[in-house]
């Protein structure tokens, strides 16, 4: 699990860059599915691509860095040629070479063998690692892999980024239950339903849990924000990405006329989102350029 969870990621200028830990989670739905057969670069190329467009950041990357890359890790990718183990490199025509395949290190493949549940760990202490939870499902959903309901063991916690367990009540009350972007409020026998706080810079990125990095977000637009669907511009208005698409009216509604408007506050006194965290979402997340104000 430590070996895993410290797989050196590329980092400049605090770019996010979870391309390794992308990598993994297919290879791990593809050993929970097959076996651990190696992987043609062939067979990952595609599947790939569709996770760093869709849950990496902005900027387009090649599928070819993290399957070299990650050899460079200790004891867990290996990538084969038709002449024996060893990555042909970073470039896409020579992992294209019939042939060229990747799979685990062997110890981690036997440790995979001999703990089924460990397949479902490491992919959990990966997402809550890399992503937002509000992506683990859509990223399970995209690579086929079946979490069972398996918890982290608690050994594992202190590897992750801790959770301050009253942000999300601190950041609903700031803004009284009431979605900062569309004003959504929802009760069931006394209790707020459909209301989450979310982080603008990410938690598994440096984002605290306080105020200044928090937004109470319906369950829509959070997936939505965390999607890089939605944003927030320095003038506290929402952007929307010009990418979105959507024709029918709800989606009209509920997206692409909130671009432009002016984000809802919290209660007097209390912390407004902060700059930096603003920043690194646009940067980070997401998925410019932005729409006209509607």
């Amino acid at each position: 699990m430590e070996r895993v969870l410290r797989i050196r990621q590329h980092t400049r200028r605090g770019e996010r860059a979870p391309h390794k830990p992308l990598l993994l989670l297919l290879a791990l739905a593809r050993f929970q599915q097959d076996g651990g057969r190696p992987i043609p670069f062939s067979a990952a190329e595609q599947p790939l691509r569709r996770l760093l467009d869709e849950f990496g950041p902005p900027r387009s990357t090649s599928p070819a860095y993290p399957f070299h890359h990650l050899t460079n890790d200790d004891a867990i990718w290996v990538v084969d040629t038709m002449d024996g183990p060893g990555s042909p490199g970073p470039v896409l025509g020579r992992l294209r070479t019939p042939g060229v395949q990747g799979r685990f290190h062997p110890e981690l493949a036997e440790a995979l063998t001999a703990d089924p549940s460990l397949v479902a760990q490491l992919a959990r202490a990966l997402l809550e690692a890399n992503f937002e939870p509000s992506l683990h499902d859509d990223i399970c959903q995209e690579i086929g892999l079946e979490l069972d309901g398996i918890g982290l063991p608690a050994r594992t916690e202190r590897l992750l980024p801790p959770r301050d367990p009253a942000f999300r009540l601190q950041v609903l009350e700031a803004y009284e239950f009431c979605c900062a972007f569309c004003g959504y409020e929802g009760w069931l026998n006394g209790t707020a339903v459909g209301l989450d706080a979310a982080h603008l810079q990410w938690r598994s990125y440096g984002g605290p849990d306080s105020m200044g990095n928090g937004l109470c977000l319906c369950s829509l637009h959070h997936r939505l924000l965390d999607r890089g669907v939605l944003g927030m511009a320095r003038d506290h208005t929402i952007a929307v990405s010009r990418k979105f698409v959507g024709r029918t009216p709800s989606a009209v509604t509920q997206v692409k006329d909130l671009s432009g408007r002016p984000v809802r506050e919290p209660q007097s006194g209390l912390p407004t989102p902060e700059p930096d965290h603003v920043d690194w979402h646009t940067a980070q997340v997401f998925r410019s350029p932005a729409r006209a104000a509607a």
